[in-house]
């Protein structure tokens, strides 16, 4: 990959948990990252978040790239997976899930684009899911079930919560992201 996009979540920004860490991890390898603050991320809408990605995209989104998303960011990874007019060279979400099932609040404008299941699988040639057994956002089956559907990998990580500083102030780096980036070969080095 050339390139990679990281996208933070709903009420994120880019200053948040590992995000500017793994920046710079990817800078390091000579790829080209943009970390948007995507707009409205207190009640975000994925129509809105895709189109701003596509339209500020600072490079082609194309085969080269790597979209690394978490929690809504993951969806949104997905979603853009879905739109693009060429296929993506791979997608990594981590907490990733499907519906506002828990009913928060925050949540209630993001499901405004139907998931096509079949169309992120042809447009992302490469699929990883990152998930804990204990998040407290988003339930382990929320991901084996978008997982299943986009015929993608899941790793499970034992106790990691939501892979955020709620869970632990060492979640401003994310090594174990980036061990398996590699072992996925989504990256380099």
């Amino acid at each position: 990959m050339n390139n990679a996009i990281i996208l933070h979540g709903t009420l994120g920004s880019p200053e948040g948990n590992w995000f500017r860490w793994l920046e710079a991890q990817l800078k390091g390898q000579g790829m080209q990252v943009w970390l948007p603050q995507l707009p409205n991320a207190q009640q975000p809408s994925l129509k809105e978040w895709a189109n701003f990605v596509q339209q500020n995209a600072p490079f082609a989104i194309n085969e080269h790239t790597l979209i690394v998303g978490h929690s809504s960011g993951a969806i949104l990874a997905l979603i853009l997976a879905q739109q693009n007019q060429t296929p993506i060279g791979a997608v990594a979400a981590v907490s990733v899930f499907y519906d506002n099932s828990l009913k928060w609040e925050p949540n209630n404008r993001l499901f405004d684009v139907p998931f096509d299941w079949q169309k992120i699988q042809q447009n992302a040639q490469k699929l990883l899911f990152v998930h804990s057994d204990n998040d407290p956002y988003v339930p382990l089956s929320q991901a084996e079930y978008v997982a299943k559907n986009c015929k993608a990998t899941l790793v499970t990580v034992p106790g990691q919560g939501h892979f955020n500083l709620e869970q632990s102030s060492r979640y401003k780096e994310f090594p174990k992201l980036q061990e398996l980036l590699r072992t996925y070969a989504m990256i380099t080095s």
